[in-house]
């Protein structure tokens, strides 16, 4: 998998042969085919890997009970920005192939994305229910938070658990405080233009619910 996403990466999905990643791994092609029937089935692991594995963990860490909105975000932030920071040739590699995917991977991949922002939706959502989080727009907001993890893997070197870590947790805590209430609802104004903010946030999150 390593060196296939090594030659992707240099030569792109469609100039890399299945014999190229025979070549590289230093195995016979029959061999590989122990392994892989075409290069086909090795992007198919690597766009599993990389979306249906990801949704599959968001969903369990957002169905935790007794977890707050705030807790399970954290958790989720740093689960993404984590993997990112961990493998992010392959992320990089996934991102660089999108347009050379075969239709079914295409629509795994699509699928796979949608439950990614689909379980953060739902757990901001949730945090803005319950007062937990700003009246945010959920989606925006899970967009934003996706968008931060994954940029990881375009500036991050692996530098071993400790830092690897350190990385998705200063992520993690971004992720929450990009969407977390401050403590007495502080705003940058004063006076009767404080009040007023305070009002418009309130207004917004009922017209939401009023609108649902």
């Amino acid at each position: 998998m390593e060196e296939a996403t090594r030659l992707f990466a240099d030569r792109g999905f469609a100039g890399t042969s299945l014999q190229d990643i025979a070549d590289a791994t230093g195995l016979t092609r029959p061999a590989l085919y122990h392994y892989f029937g075409s290069k086909e089935d090795l992007l198919s692991r690597l766009v599993s890997e990389l979306t249906e594995g990801p949704a599959d963990e968001l969903g369990e860490i957002r169905a935790r009970t007794g977890a707050t909105a705030t807790e399970r975000l954290r958790a989720m932030a740093f689960a993404v920005a984590l993997r990112q920071a961990t493998q992010p040739a392959r992320f990089r590699v996934l991102v660089r192939s999108e347009a050379e995917l075969p239709g079914a991977l295409s629509k795994v991949y699509d699928q796979g994305r949608r439950r990614v922002l689909k379980e953060f939706s739902s757990v901001i959502d949730e945090g803005v229910r319950q007062g937990e989080f700003r009246p945010v727009d959920p989606r925006v907001a899970a967009l934003g938070v996706i968008g931060l993890c994954n940029w990881v893997a375009w500036w991050h070197r692996p530098g071993g658990q400790r830092a690897d870590q350190g990385v998705a947790e200063a992520l993690a805590d971004m992720a929450v405080a990009s969407v977390a209430r401050q403590d007495g609802r502080a705003t940058e104004a004063g006076g009767a233009a404080r009040v007023l903010a305070l009002l418009k946030e309130d207004v917004a999150l009922l017209e939401r619910f009023l609108g649902e």
